[in-house]
């Protein structure tokens, strides 16, 4: 039986555009744009200025703060400009940009080296240097979670990925499943632990199939099938359906004894430990009805996504929407300029909005959106505080918990966007939190 977690909801996954459809890389793109801000932690300084010559995987922007990860080149050339630019955020960052000299020259400090002969603490420290964040959207600093401050009992690698129309988690599993398998096996070194756990929808059989194929895979890698349903991904849900265990309230995943990593987080540690190389490319699907050719992209970082989009045929017609990353929790884009970054998992454009929200109908208190939240919240009443601007009431039902997954807004049969009224209301409440804690 499939291991799952309560609440959730089966969501048309539009998969079967790409996911069958082999990872393609990306011809020669002449400039790379790298924003500072590619994880979530303490701002980026550069490390270079206009005129300097940086080769493949040199580092170019850091921070001196613990919560932080750097960022790299991914192709030698000359650094032309400084600059704010446009971010998948929706908002504009400092940027270095990078005109591609086309020779991939590689750093110096790019060395191969074999994990197994490595001590703990330089393989935490390398994927530190690595800039290694998490790749299925949070964009965490992968060394500060592999730093939790209690023993942990479980390292999960988080491979469900249960947003639609996204494959990229999938085709790596496919393509490079051992690199997957020697990342996780890193993280347990790191942790000390014995086991790891991989966590699969059901949905990908050929995936579960080519991890088990590996010749990384042992009796201490656990591979654990998992229900198909929305957010089964989730890292709080993720935890539930593979230990048993809840994280509570406020807690993080290490309280409750476990740390999740991405499955793409996990090639690129390994990529970062055996061949020295930084979180310098990742997997990418470009997808949706307005896009001519869905595809798989193999892709550096600092391509503009309007050049991803290009190679994947460009658009059939003028798309309705433009969404980094997926249909629940992606954010809607104004144009196509913006960078790939560390964090850029998706981008799909289609040519009818999914959904149109309606702000005057009445909720007809049907219940949807409490019998299917994952978090066991009562959306609709997180809605009515927000609209009343009732931070009280939204704190005493619990608004923080939310992990804005976006179920209460696709299945509301009134088509009210109650996402949208809870993400305005954590904010008050988070700052009442903190003035009550001072």
């Amino acid at each position: 039986m499939a291991a799952t977690f309560k609440g959730g909801f089966h969501v048309h996954d539009h998969k079967d555009l790409t996911n069958t459809k082999r990872t393609k890389t990306l011809p020669d793109c002449d400039v790379h744009i790298y924003p500072l801000r590619q994880h979530i932690g303490a701002p980026l300084s550069p490390l270079v200025k206009p005129g300097d010559h940086v080769d493949v995987g040199q580092k170019i922007a850091d921070s001196d703060q613990f919560v932080s990860a750097p960022v790299h080149s991914s192709v030698s050339g000359t650094v032309t400009k400084i600059e704010p630019y446009y971010h998948d955020s929706g908002t504009m960052t400092e940027a270095i940009f990078v005109e591609n000299d086309k020779k991939y020259t590689v750093a110096q400090t790019v060395r191969p080296r074999d994990y197994k002969k490595l001590l703990d603490k330089d393989l935490l420290s390398a994927v530190r240097e690595a800039g290694i964040v998490g790749m299925g959207g949070a964009g965490f600093p992968t060394h500060v979670k592999l730093s939790p401050k209690t023993k942990v009992d479980y390292v999960i690698l988080n491979c469900a990925e249960c947003e639609p129309y996204i494959t990229a988690d999938h085709r790596a599993m496919l393509e490079e499943p051992d690199k997957m398998i020697i990342g996780l096996k890193i993280a347990m070194r790191i942790l000390d632990l014995t086991d790891g756990h991989i966590g699969v929808e059901l949905n990908k059989p050929d995936a579960i199939a080519a991890l088990k194929s590996s010749p990384e895979y042992n009796e201490h890698i656990h591979i654990v099938p998992l229900k198909v349903k929305y957010p089964q991904g989730a890292e709080k849900q993720l935890i539930k359906a593979v230990t048993g265990r809840r994280v509570k309230a406020g807690a993080l995943p290490a309280d409750a004894g476990a740390v999740v990593i991405n499955g793409s987080t996990a090639v690129a540690i390994a990529k970062a430990v055996e061949d020295g190389m930084p979180l310098i490319e990742r997997n990418l699907t470009v997808s949706g009805d307005a896009v001519k050719e869905p595809s798989n992209f193999h892709v550096r970082t600092g391509v503009p996504i309007s050049f991803v989009i290009e190679n994947a045929g460009g658009f059939i017609a003028k798309p309705e929407k433009v969404i980094s990353g997926g249909p629940m929790m992606g954010i809607a884009q104004y144009n196509t300029d913006y960078p790939v970054v560390k964090t850029t998992s998706s981008v799909l454009a289609l040519l009818h909005a999914p959904k149109i929200f309606d702000p005057d109908a009445p909720c007809i208190r049907c219940g949807k959106c409490v019998q299917h939240c994952p978090m066991q919240l009562m959306p609709f009443k997180l809605r009515q505080a927000s609209v009343k601007n009732d931070v009280d009431m939204a704190m005493k039902y619990n608004a923080t918990e939310c992990i804005e997954c976006g179920l209460c807004s696709y299945i509301c049969p009134a088509n009210k966007n109650i996402l949208q009224y809870i993400r305005m209301i954590k904010p008050e409440v988070l700052k009442k939190q903190r003035e009550g804690a001072k």
